[in-house]
């Protein structure tokens, strides 16, 4: 051998050892969360669907709450084939059509995404929701097409021993996922959950244990009293105390369930229009703001309503004559009722204050 081979082999030997060093040190990615039964097959059909418990909801209120963000959440789509197709409020079912993208990877020059197609159906009752996410269909490359059922199942994106995603899959399957847990999130927050998704992103840049996706749970997620985180006041105002709007304090929302709720339209306290919403109130998200919903049954005038712009929600508890809670809302569009149903109205909460 001469000395120019024996220089090369004993450099190939020295980088050895540090190419597989560095090869052992690159992270893997956890896949636990994407393996089998990540994607949910019933009756041959691929469905991610979650239950929600959201207390002392009437049908109607859920049934509002949830047609404001499905409306808003496919409008973001901003196209056509994105929207509301089936409302029916007696029996508290909503369904609606999306058409989005579904990025695998962007950088400078090189742009690897797909085209989903899928079908959203909400079926609201007393006190919760069924949300279906279904029918789901890929467009790649203008001319590749997939469905879910052929492409993301535990049969074709799982090697046999169902230990680790096929490669080729891996991509569609972990988005698909993801997409999933990201609409039910959305659906959370609406009913007034914490919103932690940016916190988890943050903890996961640095490396930190990030905080679980609540759509990834098992069982319903349950939206209740203790679900809200209480805000600290920030000032006094006649005895009330002004708190954040961002972070409803939980009693709050105990309140809504045992008060009476009173909208007040007008600045003039002599000359204030005053109506007891006889079906009640709710609190949510809605495109990030915090909403308070209001609605009036079928038999009563809605006029003031209409025509108003601002208006103030009051919650008076039994006996009292004195507000409990006061939260000053601008109106924001919502969906019309139809003839003989409760009207219901969607304000962004731009003041809150709780009685000291």
């Amino acid at each position: 051998m001469n000395k120019l081979a024996i220089l090369f082999l004993t450099l190939f030997l020295a980088i050895l050892p540090m190419t597989s060093q560095a090869g052992s040190l690159k992270e893997k990615q956890d896949d636990s969360r994407y393996l089998a039964g990540a994607v949910p097959v019933v009756d041959g059909k691929v469905v991610f669907s979650k239950e929600f418990q959201v207390e002392g909801m009437t049908q109607d209120q859920v049934y509002d709450i949830i047609l404001n963000w499905m409306t808003e959440r496919l409008k973001k789509n901003d196209n056509t084939d994105s929207r509301v197709v089936f409302t029916d409020k007696p029996k508290g079912v909503i369904a609606g059509v999306g058409e989005e993208w579904i990025v695998f990877k962007s950088k400078p020059l090189m742009l690897d995404r797909t085209l989903i197609n899928y079908q959203l159906t909400a079926t609201c009752k007393d006190n919760g929701c069924l949300i279906e996410v279904e029918k789901i269909r890929y467009t790649y490359q203008e001319n590749l097409k997939y469905t879910a059922e052929e492409w993301i199942t535990d049969e074709y994106a799982l090697n046999k021993e169902q230990t680790k995603l096929v490669r080729r899959q891996a991509k569609w399957r972990r988005k698909t996922v993801d997409f999933a847990d990201d609409m039910f999130y959305d659906v959370a927050v609406a009913f007034g959950m914490p919103d932690m998704r940016e916190e988890a992103q943050k903890k996961k840049a640095e490396k930190e244990k990030p905080v679980v996706a609540i759509a990834a749970e098992e069982g319903p997620i349950v939206i209740g009293q203790g679900a809200q985180v209480k805000s600290g006041g920030e000032k006094t105002v006649d005895g009330y105390t002004v708190v954040d709007a961002k972070q409803v304090p939980s009693e709050v929302y105990e309140l809504l369930n045992n008060c009476k709720l009173v909208i007040s339209i007008g600045k003039d306290e002599f000359n204030m229009t005053n109506i007891t919403a006889n079906e009640g109130g709710a609190i949510g998200k809605l495109s990030g703001k915090t909403v308070a919903y209001c609605t009036l049954s079928a038999d009563q005038s809605h006029d003031a309503m209409d025509k108003a712009t601002n208006y103030t929600l009051k919650l008076y508890a039994p006996d009292e004559t004195t507000p409990k809670v006061i939260i000053e809302c601008k109106k924001l569009d919502s969906q019309s009722a139809q003839d003989g149903q409760p009207h219901t109205y969607v304000g962004e909460v731009v003041k809150l204050l709780i009685k000291e």
